[in-house]
């Protein structure tokens, strides 16, 4: 299941005495801007945005739900992560960057390439390489998707797919070059070396003759 809720409160107190603090409690400091957000500084449950995090890298998730606290009252937004501090001996998050989300929007982001089916050239010996693996897109928020799944099934030995041949979803545009390739299947290593050594050693009995 996926974890997309953060969980948000409103904190007056600020500095690096405010953030000791409220690390020792088993919470984080953040910070919410946008374009149509003052910057609100944050205080979140650790458990709840190290789940986020684990999300993030295992579903590729990309927009996130938070409910924010304030004076008793609650607001729902959406919103990306822009940044995460971490500790860098414990590998722990120690302050984390939110982005809210105009829906009515374009946004550019970067969204993983996701390789489905075996490619013709793999059952016969050939090896599938995964040259590009996030694409830049634009989209309104919610057209957006986690992962952008590419069809490889028809590449042959030799063959490679780019940009160009990708049937994007509906209202998602590329930003990078179309003639940006995506996967290749090449020949076994080995392989070329031999076909080398055979056409040297024809060439050597051409020059004999």
């Amino acid at each position: 299941m996926k974890e997309r809720l953060i969980e948000a409160w409103v904190r007056k107190e600020k500095g690096k005495g405010a953030s000791r603090r409220l690390r020792r409690e088993k919470k984080l400091p953040g910070i919410l801007y946008g374009p149509k957000t003052q910057p609100v500084m944050l205080a979140l449950e650790r458990g709840n945005i190290e789940r986020i995090i684990k999300s993030a890298e295992r579903e590729s998730a990309i927009l996130f739900d938070m409910r924010l606290y304030s004076n008793g009252k609650k607001e729902e937004k959406k919103v990306m992560i822009k940044e995460i501090q971490f500790d860098p001996i414990k590998d722990m998050p120690l302050h984390v960057d939110f982005y809210e989300i105009a829906m009515e929007k374009e946004i550019t982001v970067e969204i993983p390439t996701k390789l489905i089916n075996t490619p013709v050239g793999v059952t016969k010996g050939g090896i599938l390489e995964h040259i590009t693996r996030e694409l830049t897109v634009s989209c309104l928020p919610d057209k957006l998707v986690d992962a952008l799944e590419i069809d490889v099934s028809q590449l042959d030995i030799g063959d490679s797919i780019h940009i160009r041949d990708i049937q994007f979803p509906e209202g998602i545009k590329p930003e990078d070059e179309p003639d940006v390739t995506i996967a290749v299947v090449v020949a076994p290593a080995g392989e070329g070396e031999e076909k080398e050594k055979e056409e040297e050693g024809e060439e050597t009995k051409e020059e004999e003759a």
